[in-house]
């Protein structure tokens, strides 16, 4: 079955991208808006399952499973503590995104690992910095602390006044979604900061060339309403 018909790449991105295990085409599939509650395999069966060949893999972007998990909150009904107040002033201000940069998203964190951990690691990752080394509370937190986003002017509504943790159990979510439908799904927190593989429903599935699959991020969720590709190998040029 063709898909880049209907399935075109979004604006700026290329439909086939070149990795070291082959040329594969990313075909970027449009949802409803994702609110809590909602059933992914629902989703999945109406808007993907009809459009899978043998061989396809289904990317899933982290941010609507939090959001179906219901793992998304309006940052007016975040109340941040003293302390996501006080770590949030030492966080680097990145151009590509909020992340922890801001009291909601920290207080996420704080909530995430406790309070006690996260000071520690902060404490440990200053004298890090000090010594030159960066991205020290990011290694040792994880993708739980990674994942965690805030409101972001070119996020669809109402999620633009959002802030989201990561999802919960995303290795879970990627097998069940497996078995119901018989294609490998991966679940991923892709931005312009890099890849993370958050989710894969077949531990066999290599990390390093499912992140150059989608190391130029070909999903989109503003306008696009496109958080999950169909990932198809191809033929080399």
């Amino acid at each position: 079955m063709e898909l880049s018909n209907a399935f075109p790449p979004n604006d700026g991105k290329q439909l086939v991208i070149q990795t070291a295990g082959g040329d594969f085409a990313r075909y970027p599939v449009k949802t409803p808006v994702i609110m809590s509650g909602d059933d992914l395999k629902a989703i999945m069966a109406e808007y993907v399952a009809p459009h899978l060949e043998t061989g396809d893999m289904v990317f899933i972007s982290e941010k609507i499973v939090a959001i179906s998990q219901g793992r998304a909150f309006p940052v007016k009904d975040i109340k941040p503590s003293f302390l996501a107040k006080f770590l949030v002033r030492f966080v680097y201000k990145s151009p590509n995104g909020i992340g922890l940069g801001s009291p909601w998203t920290m207080e996420l964190a704080v909530r995430e690992v406790g309070p006690v951990k996260i000071l520690l690691t902060a404490i440990v990752a200053g004298v890090a910095k000090l010594f030159g080394k960066r991205g020290v509370f990011y290694e040792i937190l994880g993708d739980r602390v990674a994942a965690i986003d805030g409101p972001c002017d070119y996020t669809l509504p109402p999620y633009n006044e959002y802030a989201k943790m990561a999802p919960k159990d995303p290795g879970k979510i990627a097998e069940g979604l497996n078995e119901r439908f018989g294609h490998p799904f991966v679940i991923v927190d892709a931005n312009d900061l890099g890849v993370n593989i958050l989710g894969k429903s077949d531990p066999g599935l290599d990390n390093e060339l499912l992140k150059q699959i989608f190391k130029d991020n070909p999903l989109g969720q503003s306008a696009q309403q496109t958080p999950v590709a169909i990932v198809r190998k191809t033929p080399a040029a």
